[in-house]
Formats: structure tokens, C-alpha cells, sequence
């Protein structure tokens, strides 16, 4: 149970000292922006090289994986009848299906997968897939959408090569080519992107605080509903298939537990960087990624409780 406070603790504090960052104005009102392209374009990506080139594939390559796959994916996908039958904008319903299936695995389920389930190992197979898949999958749908939102119709070729465009697809291509060979840096060039690498988090936890600041209450508007679906989703939905696939794979005990509290973990901050890059579904991407965060200290406790 540690593990959940301790991780919820972390991040809630660099969220907090952002928030108080945007009170005081001491970055001016385009702080938000700056901070998250900055994380988008040089911290992000570094991040990606860096954690995919040294991921053990023999090591993730499990059940785990599979039910990460799969749950997200579905998590995902449910959403997008609502935004369709809503007639939301597409760069909208884009951020509300990331929400709905992307989890907080880096700053948030690192420390409770360390504490609560004794192994942060356990968020490989999750950080593998979100980074290698759902990450350049997403950024590039949201990159088509902005390129049409002045009412221009991207080429065939430009649409084609969107992933090409991208520096987290591009980071993430490497990173699996490195991974694959084998291939290792020299130190004196690893060591500046590991640098760069360890702004990408606390980036985007900042740029999140300071867009609290001000902020209306979430779910307000036509947000409501598009939030409470979300809501559903990631916080009951999500862990719910988790443990009924896991239970189908035959998993238990450890292994259960571990595949349902990832499951059961927010919506990741970088959604809403993401969003704010590409100018689509920015206050649902904020407000899910507060509500989610929220609402899962006690579905995590709950979690935690009846699997131990």
C-alpha cells in the first residue's frame, strides 16, 4: 500500500509546484506551451531512445504484454463510438481514446510498481508497448488532424510520411533498431541525451500544473459527458478487462495482481502534452489526466486489497 502513497506523492508534489509556478506568472502565459513542445520535441523523444534501446524484449515478451496490448487497445477503441456519436472534432476524439487507454506507467507506475508489487520491472511490458506502439500511433493520428484543421487536405504523400515527421516515432524506430542490434552509444554521446531524457517527466507534470491554474472545474460544458466516459474507461473498465483476460491466460497471485494495478493506473500526463503540441482536445486531455489520477487512489487500494 506504500507504493500507491509513495507514487501519488511524487507526482502530486512537481503538479503542485507547477501549479504554484502558474499563480505566480513567473514564466508568462505561454509557459504551458513552451514547457510541453519542449518535453514534445527534444526531452520526449530522448526519453524514448534511451528507455527502448536498453528494454530486454526476451524479458517482456509474456502474458503481461499481451494483456496490455490487448486491454489498452480495447480501452481505446470504446471510446471513439462516443466521440463519433457526439460529432466531436476528430483531434478531440483522438485525445479522449488515448485517455481512455494510456497509462501513467512512467512517473507514477515505476514508484508503485517498486513499492507495492516489489519489482519495477513489472511496468516493462506496459512502457514497452505504450512507447513502441500506442505512442507513434497516436502523436501521428493527431499530426494528420492538425494538418487538415485550417481546412487543407495534406497529399497523399505528406500523409503517407506523417510517422517520418514525427520525433517520437522517429525515437521510437531507433530505439528498437538499437535494441535489436545491440548497438551502445559511446558514453560521451549517451550522456547528453540521458541528460535531455530526464526533463521529459517533470516537463510535463510542470506544464500540467501550470495549466491548472485558472483552469474551470473538470468536466464542465460539453466536456461532461466526453469525461465521464473517459472516467469509466480508464478507471473501471480498464483494470476490469485486465483481470478477466488475465484470469482467461490463467494467470495468479503475482502475476494477476500485477497486470490488474497497471491496468488500474491513470491516464498518463502525456496525453495531455500531446495534446497541447497538436491544439486538439486540450481541456479534455487536462482534465482527464487530473480526474483519472484522482479517482484511481482508490480503485488502486481496492486492487491492491482483494488480489494480496
Amino acid at each position: 500500500m506504500n507504493g500507491v502513497l509513495d507514487g501519488f506523492v511524487v507526482i502530486g508534489v512537481v503538479v503542485a509546484v507547477g501549479y504554484l509556478v502558474g499563480r505566480a506568472g513567473v514564466l508568462g502565459p505561454a509557459a504551458t506551451t513552451v514547457l510541453s513542445r519542449t518535453a514534445f520535441f527534444v526531452a520526449s523523444p530522448a526519453l524514448l531512445f534511451v528507455t527502448i534501446s536498453r528494454a530486454d524484449f526476451n524479458a517482456v515478451f509474456s502474458e503481461a504484454l499481451v494483456v496490455t496490448a490487448v486491454t489498452s487497445s480495447l480501452a481505446c477503441l470504446l471510446y471513439v463510438p462516443v466521440g463519433l456519436l457526439r460529432r466531436r472534432p476528430a483531434g478531440e476524439t483522438v485525445v479522449g481514446a488515448m485517455a481512455s487507454g494510456y497509462v501513467n506507467a512512467g512517473n507514477l507506475g515505476l514508484p508503485i510498481a517498486t513499492y507495492a508489487l516489489g519489482n519495477a520491472a513489472e511496468m516493462a511490458p506496459v512502457l514497452l508497448f505504450q512507447l513502441a506502439v500506442m505512442t507513434p500511433f497516436f502523436t501521428t493520428l493527431l499530426d494528420m488532424v492538425a494538418e487538415r484543421k485550417d481546412g487543407k487536405r495534406p497529399s497523399v504523400l505528406r500523409t503517407v510520411t506523417a510517422p517520418l515527421r514525427n520525433p517520437i516515432a522517429l525515437a521510437t524506430g531507433a530505439g528498437l533498431v538499437a535494441s535489436a542490434t545491440g548497438f551502445v552509444p559511446p558514453a560521451p554521446l549517451l550522456a547528453p541525451v540521458e541528460l535531455i531524457a530526464d526533463l521529459a517527466v517533470p516537463g510535463m507534470l510542470l506544464a500540467f500544473g501550470i495549466s491548472l491554474n485558472g483552469a474551470a472545474r473538470p468536466g464542465t460544458g460539453a466536456n461532461g459527458p466526453l469525461l465521464t466516459t473517459v472516467l469509466l474507461l480508464k478507471n473501471v473498465v480498464h483494470p476490469l478487462l485486465a483481470l478477466l483476460l488475465g484470469l482467461a491466460l490463467g494467470l495468479s497471485g503475482h502475476a494477476l495482481l500485477a497486470v490488474v494495478v497497471c491496468a488500474a493506473l491513470p491516464t498518463a500526463q502525456n496525453v495531455f502534452g500531446y495534446a497541447v503540441r497538436f491544439e486538439q482536445g486540450v481541456t479534455l486531455g487536462r482534465d482527464a489526466a487530473l480526474s483519472t489520477t484522482i479517482l484511481s487512489v482508490p480503485v488502486l487500494f481496492t486492487v491492491v486489497w482483494l488480489l494480496t
